[in-house]
């Protein structure tokens, strides 16, 4: 038996681990799903939104196939995002002149506005959580989700733009 942060931990009966990680995966699905709809409901933008208009804030003016890649969306939802952002006014779009396929996509200032004063794309318990904890324990956790990712083989996969979620079968 050993310890972790306080707590003794076992190693599970053989094969019972893959169904810990699978139940939190889903779990994690779950509360960004979540929390995606109540930013939605109160501050009428999905996460997908904000993080889409935080890149583009922080990153200065880009192609929207370069946010597609930043933000590990696919062009086809990119588009739809960037559909509701420019309604909202929070983003503008302009065509390259030279090659017409290429649009440009550019904060405006009531985005750059938001940017600054929006929430967490992360459920707030969890941000607040993770601000707290050292340094170098939020490199590890954000090292470990990427492990996973790697394992999954899913590092060149792009996400659904609201992950999906239900019940634990």
């Amino acid at each position: 038996m050993r310890e972790l942060r306080g707590k003794d931990i076992e190693a599970p009966p053989h094969g019972r681990t893959d169904v810990r990680i699978l139940q939190s995966i889903r779990r994690i699905i779950r509360a960004v799903e979540l929390h995606s709809r109540k930013l939605s409901l109160e501050h009428q933008i999905t996460a997908p939104q904000l993080v889409s208009l935080i890149e583009v804030v922080e990153n200065g003016p880009m192609k929207a196939s370069e946010l597609a890649k930043r933000v590990f969306l696919s062009s086809s939802t990119v588009v739809g995002i960037l559909d509701r952002l420019e309604e909202k006014q929070l983003v503008s779009r302009k065509r390259d002149e030279v090659d017409r396929r290429v649009v440009h996509v550019t904060a405006t200032d009531i985005g750059r506005d938001l940017v600054k004063i929006a929430p967490s794309p992360l459920q707030d318990r969890f941000f607040t959580a993770l601000q707290r904890l050292p340094d170098l324990e939020q490199v590890a956790i954000a090292l470990s989700l990427e492990r996973v990712v790697e394992l999954m083989e899913a590092q060149d996969l792009q996400a659904a733009p609201i992950l999906e979620s239900g019940p634990i079968d």
